[in-house]
């Protein structure tokens, strides 16, 4: 089998599309573009894809991630715009390489999130963005299947941050935006837990739903700071095999009787 492995986004209104509405849109796309899909075995058989840290319903998101397995090698670029053509535009097949290392779940570690608080100052975002990073525990609650479930909110927030508004967004009303880095830990800390925590630590509590997209995901660099491509590694095992492959044929031997 061929794996190759897609990134994917939820923009505008198909950010509230659900996980389980996106697989069966994207099962209907595999479907129209006549991608030769392996399927499982057993009475029910299914497509073999792998979804990977799907972000929580109502977010947008840049990069979201899945793989999946085929029975017939396809160039991945081309199967990227098939399947970008099949599906309702805001689903968005953005980037496809073929799968030649492990473990792409494994470099899922962290997220980067902005988040617009319309009708927040960003003063006084900036104040609690403050309070929150001084904070050694924030503790907030999330309703789970069992009740209420009480959890530390900070220790998962590598960097917390205000933007001020881009140039070609302006609006009468003020706006904050917050840039955070969250590590990807058990339970999950996600955005709106921050948002819990900055109204617990310091009364900050946007008129409006914030409006959240994921921007990155992919392992934490320490060094930079930075969530780096998951993608990168397949990347390079397949430029360094591609770059092999002439080496080898160039120092073949010649079979006697060729010349």
């Amino acid at each position: 089998m061929q794996r190759i492995r897609l990134r994917y986004t939820k923009r505008g209104r198909l950010r509230f599309t659900s996980h389980r509405d996106f697989q069966r849109a994207f099962e209907r796309a595999l479907r129209r573009a006549e991608v030769p899909m392996a399927y499982s075995a057993g009475f029910t058989p299914h497509p073999k894809v792998s979804y990977a840290n799907a972000a929580p319903t109502g977010t947008g998101s840049e990069a979201e991630y899945l793989e999946i397995a085929l029975t017939e090698a396809r160039d991945p670029e081309k199967l990227r715009l098939l399947l970008d053509e099949s599906l309702p535009t805001g689903l968005d097949i953005v980037d496809a390489v073929e799968a030649r290392t492990s473990g792409l779940a494994d470099r899922l570690t962290a997220s980067v999130w902005e988040l617009r608080l319309d009708g927040v100052d960003p003063a006084d975002a900036e104040r609690a963005v403050a309070v929150f990073d001084a904070a050694e525990v924030v503790e907030v609650q999330r309703k789970a299947k069992n009740g209420i479930r009480t959890f530390d909110a900070r220790s998962a927030v590598v960097r917390l941050e205000t933007h001020s508004e881009p140039a070609d967004r302006p609006t009468d009303q003020p706006c904050a935006i917050l840039r955070l880095v969250v590590r990807h830990v058990t339970p999950a800390v996600r955005p709106d837990d921050v948002l819990s925590g900055l109204r617990a630590v310091a009364d900050l509590a946007p008129p409006v739903p914030a409006a959240v997209t994921r921007l990155a995901q992919g392992l934490f660099d320490a060094d930079t700071g930075t969530v780096t491509d998951p993608l990168a590694p397949d990347r390079e095992a397949a430029a360094a095999l591609s770059t092999a492959a002439p080496a080898a044929a160039a120092t073949a031997p010649v079979p006697e009787g060729s010349a």
